[in-house]
C-alpha cells in the first residue's frame, strides 16, 4: 500500500506541474527552443511518470524508509535530483536539436529542482516512521 501511495505522491503533482510548466506557462519559451514536437504524445508522458514513480518509490523505500520527513526528503533529493537531471536534462540536451542548449539547460534544470522539491517531501511523508504517542 505504501508503494502505491508513493507512486501517487510522485505522479499526482508531476503530471499537472509538467503540463502547466511545459505546455502553458513556458510554452512560448519551449517553442522558441524548438526542442519538442508539436504533437506530444501525452499517454507516453504519463506512462513515463508511472514508471519513474514506481522506481523512485522503491529507491526511497530501500534507502530512506522510516526516516523523518525532512531528513528523508532532503537525502532523497540529493540522490534523485542529479540522477533525474542526467536523464531529463543532460541526455535530452545531448541528443536533440534545439535553438539554445544553454536556454534548455536553464529552464529544465529549474523544472527538475522544483519538481523534486515538491515530490521529495511527499514521498518522504509516505515512508516516514509513524510517530508513537503515549497516552
Amino acid at each position: 500500500m505504501k508503494r502505491f501511495l508513493a507512486v501517487l505522491a510522485y505522479v499526482l503533482p508531476t503530471f499537472p506541474l509538467g503540463y502547466f510548466w511545459h505546455l502553458t506557462v513556458f510554452a512560448g519559451y519551449y517553442k522558441d527552443l524548438a526542442v519538442y514536437r508539436d504533437d506530444m504524445v501525452i499517454p507516453f508522458g504519463l506512462a513515463s511518470m508511472l514508471i519513474q514513480g514506481f522506481a523512485w518509490a522503491i529507491v526511497y523505500e530501500k534507502m530512506f524508509g522510516g526516516e523523518p520527513v525532512v531528513r528523508g526528503s532532503f537525502r532523497f533529493f540529493l540522490v534523485a535530483f542529479p540522477i533525474a537531471w542526467s536523464y531529463m536534462v543532460l541526455a535530452v540536451a545531448a541528443k536533440h536539436h534545439m535553438a539554445s542548449v544553454g536556454g534548455y539547460l536553464l529552464i529544465e534544470t529549474a523544472f527538475v529542482v522544483i519538481h523534486f522539491a515538491i515530490v521529495s517531501p511527499l514521498i518522504a511523508f509516505v515512508y516516514a516512521r509513524p510517530r508513537t504517542t503515549i497516552v
